[in-house]
Formats: C-alpha cells, structure tokens, sequence
C-alpha cells in the first residue's frame, strides 16, 4: 500500500512539473508574439492557457484521491496540500501570458527595443519558475530560496522598465497609449514573479513545515 501511495505522488510530481513547462511555453509563445508578431504564438499562447486549465483539474483530482483515500504521513500531507496550492498559481501565470498576447494586439507600432526589452524581465520570471518547480521535484528547500531571491531581480528589471517608458513617453507623447500597454505587459511579468515565488514559498512548507506570512 505504502509502495502504491509513493508511485502516486511520484505522479503527482511529474504532473506539477508538466503543468510548469507548459506555463513557461505559455510565456514564451506570449513574448514571440509581442516581439516578432506572429499571430500563431498568439493562438498558441491561448491554447497554452487552456491546457494549464486542465492541468489543474486533472492534478486536483490526484491530490484529492491521495487525501481521501490513503492516511499520509505529515510530511506527505503538506507536499499534497503544496502542490494544491502550486497548481492555483500556475494557472493564474497562464492567465496572464494569455493576457500578455491579447495585449499585444496594441502594441506592434511601439519602439522593438523597448519590446525586446521585455523579454529581459520574461526570461528571468520563466527561470524563475522552473527553479520553483525544480525546488519541488528535487525536494530541495535551498533551490527553492534561490528561487524567491530571484523576484528582487524581477521587481528591479520591472522598475527599470517603468522608467525608461516615463522617459519614452514624454519624448513621443502619440505614443503614450501604447507605452502603457507596454507597462501594463511588464506588471503582469512581475506577477508572474510573484506567482513563481508563492509556490517556491510553498515547497519551503512541504519540506520544512514553515510558511512565511
């Protein structure tokens, strides 16, 4: 019983580091639309969103079955209840790249520099969720404090940008809607940041019991 019950939540990892790689496909095919305008990075970026959608149905479900229908451990408990957890902010990340692609519908005149430089901040919050869920698969709470050092980068890069657009909209004023779109593209990579390191915060209580408030 006790063999059947580990193979399930072998499972269960496999399936929340399917449900990540499918998340940072979300990001990438969102960033290639916004910088090279390619409607099919768009259409993938939406079915991206979807197959997330039912990722977390399908992973809920598991974690449901190995709760109700065996008696795990402690620490068993807390890596079921984790990846719960996990599975609601990975969903919201892949709202938010289909987010970022239906944004980018407004934003293909801007300058391709400030675009390319989003791609900068996208880069580090898809590295830094692989980390998280790295952190998870490997069971390893120091990749995981790796993983949330990393969002000051993310908060810096986003400020960064935020500054260059106030500088570029004060010199191309026509511009000035489609910057904001450009900001409000950057914020929503800063949530990801935020997303990616609740569910690191989260493999630090499945492994230690701790929660940061």
């Amino acid at each position: 019983m006790r063999d059947r019950y580990k193979e399930q939540l072998r499972l269960l990892s496999d399936e929340l580091k399917s449900m990540g790689e499918m998340c940072r496909e979300a990001i990438g095919c969102a960033v290639s639309y916004l910088t090279q305008n390619d409607p099919e990075m768009k259409a993938n970026a939406k079915e991206c969103e979807k197959q997330t959608d039912r990722m977390e149905r399908d992973i809920e479900v598991l974690c449901m079955r190995l709760l109700m229908r065996q008696q795990p451990l402690a620490a068993d408990f807390r890596f079921v209840t984790a990846a719960l957890k996990m599975t609601s902010d990975m969903e919201r990340i892949g709202d938010h790249a289909d987010d970022i692609a239906e944004i980018g519908d407004y934003v293909g005149k801007t300058d391709i520099k400030l675009r390319s430089k989003i791609a900068e901040i996208s880069d580090s919050a898809s590295e830094m969720l692989k980390t998280s869920i790295d952190s998870y698969t490997l069971q390893n709470a120091e990749l995981a404090q790796s993983a949330i050092a990393m969002d000051d980068d993310i908060d810096r890069l986003f400020l960064e940008f935020k500054q260059k657009l106030i500088e570029t909209i004060h010199q191309k004023n026509e511009d000035a809607e489609a910057l904001l779109d450009l900001l409000m593209i950057a914020k929503y990579f800063e949530r990801i940041g935020d997303h990616a390191e609740n569910i690191a915060q989260w493999v630090i209580y499945a492994l230690k019991g701790e929660r940061r408030a």
